[in-house]
């Protein structure tokens, strides 16, 4: 028997993958007919092409049938991932199988797709794996500029792209600060390392500085000299600080070779997306999956002044300027540790609250926090929120009027402030990444993003992390956490167990931590429990949870940032 050529075949298998991609682009999604509703059908029709799209295998099944069992254990033995939609299991069963006779022409199952192009059945199935084709079709998802892109650069989705890189992926991370009502942007590393709990700590700390030369008089401490605060001195410490960790992340994303591109996101398909930057030019890039990262913002009263005369954490720990007299509205935990830092500065803050404080916290211990504040100084007014903002004086700062009402009663009352802080929640920044357009649902009230207990959205390839998902925390460390975990699922990293049996620490209250940690030691604390438990942000004992590099390595263990 004559052997066949090798390129004589190479070119049959070509012929016969085109044929296969003519074959599905020509079966359009058929129109409304029969007794569904054109809505219905529609409906119908976006969730096939997603699970066709979504997915690298989609295999049509039901749980009885011998046929779609060998397809399943065909896929499992090439060690290729894939995901099932078992007809028999959802109410709809009968109605998808009809509409999939309509695309495909094939009334039985298994009916299976492999990187959006239809294979057939069982027998084809196993016919393509024979002369090659099967392996052709895998291979198809080159096709994709990237495995993964990250749509947002803050701690979990730079997080979850250096994982991915780490675990052998391609992978982008599109990152873009739109400014605030008052032009303030910033680099990349999101809310946290920005505008959040980084520049908050060295605020607080340089407030407790403070405190610290008062009370050092006690302790034999003696100065002549008047202590005063330099405000314009902290904010360029503070923004150095802030610019060094920016360029550590653009760094590591460089190191661990993940493309960041600095321009806005938008979907404008299932697969791809525009990227646009600040120039306004535009680029695509297409992916197998994507993960939305893209945080929060604070928001804004919508009464008259707010956005022209208020500002909010986004601007506050890059003013240029002393705040002066400054009124604080909302009792948020963001409110009051600004209160409180700005209060240990010395200047007159006003703390704003409509009705308690820290809702959603312990009541007896808010309430606590409350008068502690009182007695440092932070005056309080309750149930009152603001109607009105008015410039009276323009300057570094200026003189802001403001309005209030009570929640209780007819009263209004009005005074004069050089600053006007809102801290009054944040929303989810998803309204303008195109997601109506692929098909992903969000809470139309805050903009949060439903997931599984993957963080897999109703579109299949398409994943969220962070504090755009609802009902979730919304703490750096979780999305650390979140963002790691993810990109191990997606794309595979096995798990070490090894026990913990000492360890070194050298830094601020090293006594403390060693404390919490001799006690885990004892209950058989190993690695993976470490790497699994979600630190408290920022502290130094976090370091414990994300340790990397190895002494044998020679690696810097310098810690670059979240």
């Amino acid at each position: 028997m004559k052997a066949q050529d090798p390129d004589a075949k190479e070119e049959e298998l070509l012929k016969q993958l085109d044929h296969l991609k003519v074959e599905l682009s020509s079966c359009t999604l058929p129109k409304g007919q029969g007794h569904q509703s054109s809505e219905a059908r529609e409906e119908m029709r976006r969730r096939l092409r997603n699970l066709i799209e979504g997915n690298r295998v989609m295999i049509f099944s039901k749980t009885y049938c011998p046929h779609s069992t060998r397809v399943k254990e065909l896929f499992s033995s090439l060690g290729v991932d894939y995901n099932v939609l078992e007809l028999d299991r959802v109410d709809d069963g009968p109605r998808v199988q009809d509409m999939l006779t309509e695309i495909t022409n094939q009334k039985t199952v298994p009916n299976i797709f492999v990187n959006k192009v239809h294979v057939g059945g069982c027998d084809r199935t196993f016919q393509a794996h024979h002369n090659g084709l099967l392996q052709k079709l895998l291979q198809e998802s080159s096709a994709n500029d990237y495995d993964l892109i990250v749509i947002g650069g803050g701690s979990g989705g730079l997080s979850c792209a250096k994982e991915a890189a780490i675990l052998g992926k391609k992978v982008m991370v599109l990152d873009f600060v739109v400014p605030s009502p008052q032009g303030t942007s910033w680099g990349l590393g999101g809310t946290c390392v920005n505008v959040g709990c980084i520049p908050k700590k060295l605020m607080h700390q340089a407030a407790l500085l403070g405190q610290a030369l008062q009370d050092s008089r006690k302790f034999g401490w003696e100065y002549n000299q008047q202590v005063k605060h330099n405000w314009e001195t902290m904010t360029e410490a503070v923004q150095n600080h802030i610019g060094s960790l920016n360029w550590s992340y653009r760094l590591s994303l460089r190191e661990n070779g993940v493309a960041y591109v600095n321009a806005y996101g938008e979907f404008v398909d299932l697969h791809k997306i525009k990227a646009t930057n600040k120039k306004g030019q535009e680029t695509y890039f297409s992916a197998s999956k994507f993960v939305i990262a893209t945080g929060e913002r604070p928001r804004y009263l919508g009464i008259q002044g707010d956005k022209e005369y208020c500002i909010t954490s986004d601007d506050l720990f890059s003013l240029p300027y002393c705040p002066g007299k400054t009124l604080v509205v909302g009792a948020s935990y963001v409110a009051l540790e600004c209160a409180g830092f700005l209060a240990g500065f010395g200047l007159d803050v006003t703390v704003m609250v409509r009705s308690v404080l820290l809702r959603g916290f312990d009541q007896e211990m808010a309430e606590k926090v409350g008068s502690y504040m009182e007695k440092h100084g932070v005056k309080f007014l309750r149930r009152f929120v603001p109607l009105m903002v008015q410039q009276l004086e323009k300057g570094s700062p200026g003189k802001l009027k403001v309005l209030a009402k009570s929640t209780e009663g007819p009263e209004t009352i009005e005074d004069v402030y050089n600053t006007v802080l809102l801290a009054i929640g944040r929303d989810s920044c998803t309204r303008k990444l195109g997601l109506e357009k692929i098909g992903v649902k969000i809470n139309e009230k805050n903009g949060k993003i439903p997931v599984n207990d993957m963080e897999q959205t109703n579109v299949p390839h398409i994943y969220a992390i962070g504090d755009v998902l609802e009902g979730k925390p919304e703490l750096t460390p979780l999305a650390i956490q979140a963002g790691k975990l993810l990109a191990r699922r997606l794309f595979g990293a096995s798990l070490e167990k090894d026990r913990v049996i000492g360890f070194h620490i050298l830094g601020p209250n090293a006594g403390e931590i060693t404390q919490g940690f001799a006690a885990a030691m004892k209950c058989g604390l190993t690695k993976q429990l470490l790497d699994n438990t979600i630190g408290i942000h920022p502290t130094c004992g976090e370091v414990f949870t994300t340790l990397e590099i190895t002494k044998s390595s020679g690696l810097d263990v310098t810690q670059k940032g979240c």
